[in-house]
């Protein structure tokens, strides 16, 4: 393939070895082959087959939202309207509400109306520099529509252009048909819905949500256990609720990362640092059920925990479809810095996914780049409502706008 240099650009970088931004003020990128073969300084560039002048625009790696469940069928507008009226989270869901509701209606969903469906939430996304995109199931909570969520998942990248990362969930609660019998669908989950997905090749990892209206911690253990013996990696929704010590068990089990954890320990924070687990924080999430338990930024800062960001995009708690305000929510409720954020949604994002060869623009990395109208990558995170997008390029190829 023709190389394609891009030159006078303003780069943030993202590379983990650098300070800040890692930014190249008058830049320039080598693309070959969708990847990205140098980066540096403009008057030190190489030449390509064909060279483009960026104008002085701002570059970013591609945008990455590291945590959704995008795919799922109905809404659930009026469980926000009862959470206002005053009813909290848990007394919707243990009244067959919640998680439930959504299952009910994805369970008589088709494969092609949760691909149609969920279009236009993943285009709201991929016009805010999205690239690649994590999707998970778990609103169909049997075999056949936990397979059916994950095939939509897969389908929607060969409507878009967009990497879909697909994560098996059906730990997420448990069905109404299963009420009495949790051993009974933890049986059903280990042995015969996650080899279901495994033999057809539709999950790249395995999720659950371990809370005291979910899953319990012996509970997941089950599951990774059965996960782990098919080679799937594993993540965590822990902590969010209260702390019931899933974040430590994943992380001692080397898992990618622990999600919300709003409650976690010193504990918890001291397994992730040691095994690499990445927190992903879901500002969303918090916003929309008006938590004030803040997760514990600050000793994550301490140990080293990688951070990241994601919208938490779902029908429920978290109905975000922007990624740009998942990073000013972060930075707003959380505290995070404008760098903590954009690294969150880059190069903490790939990490979480397992994709080591994208979120940072460096040579040898995928070439995902996002191309901003702003004078420095901290105002990404500053506005709400404003998106300042004005190209994406996705594996070497230009998908969104003009250059």
């Amino acid at each position: 393939m023709p190389s394609t240099l891009l030159k006078n650009a303003r780069i943030a970088t993202m590379v983990e070895t650098a300070d800040d931004y890692g930014m190249i003020e008058d830049g320039a990128i080598l693309i070959e082959n969708k990847e990205i073969s140098w980066v540096g300084p403009a008057q030190a560039a190489p030449s390509g087959d064909t060279t483009v002048d960026c104008d002085g625009v701002l570059m970013t790696p591609g945008l990455i939202d590291c945590h959704t469940h995008l795919v799922y069928g109905g809404n659930r507008a009026r469980e926000f309207e009862m959470r206002l009226n005053g009813v909290s989270y848990e007394e919707i869901a243990r009244s067959g509400g919640g998680i439930l509701s959504t299952v009910n209606a994805t369970r008589d969903a088709s494969e092609n109306d949760l691909v149609t469906s969920a279009l236009p939430r993943l285009d709201a996304l991929l016009c805010e520099g999205v690239t690649t995109v994590e999707i998970k199931s778990g609103y169909g909570l049997d075999v056949d529509t936990e397979c059916r969520m994950l095939r939509a998942a897969r389908a929607l990248q060969d409507r878009r252009p967009v990497d879909v990362v697909t994560t098996f969930l059906g730990a997420h609660a448990f069905p109404p048909e299963y009420a009495g019998d949790r051993d009974g669908y933890i049986d059903l989950v280990c042995n015969r819905s996650l080899p279901a997905t495994a033999q057809d090749g539709l999950a790249d990892a395995v999720d659950g949500f371990c809370e005291g209206i979910a899953l319990s911690v012996a509970e997941m253990e089950r599951v990774f256990d059965a996960a782990q013996a098919l080679g799937l990696p594993i993540k965590l929704h822990a902590e969010q609720l209260s702390n019931l010590g899933g974040a430590a068990m994943a992380a001692r089990r080397g898992a990618l990362s622990a999600d919300h954890i709003e409650y976690l320990d010193d504990d918890g924070v001291r397994a992730m640092a040691e095994a690499g687990t990445v927190a992903v924080l879901l500002p969303g999430a918090f916003y929309y059920l008006g938590e004030t338990q803040k997760p514990p930024v600050e000793a994550l800062r301490k140990k080293g925990v990688p951070i990241a960001v994601a919208t938490d995009l779902n029908p429920g708690s978290s109905p975000v479809h922007s990624i740009l305000s998942a990073m000013n929510m972060a930075c707003v409720l959380f505290g995070l810095t404008p760098h903590e954020a954009l690294c969150g949604v880059t190069r903490n994002a790939a990490r979480t996914l397992g994709k080591p060869d994208r979120g940072e623009i460096a040579p040898g990395k995928r070439a995902d780049l996002a191309l901003w109208s702003a004078a420095a990558p901290g105002e990404l995170s500053y506005p709400l409502g404003f998106n300042p997008l004005k190209a994406v390029i996705r594996a070497g190829e230009l998908v969104r706008g003009t250059l």
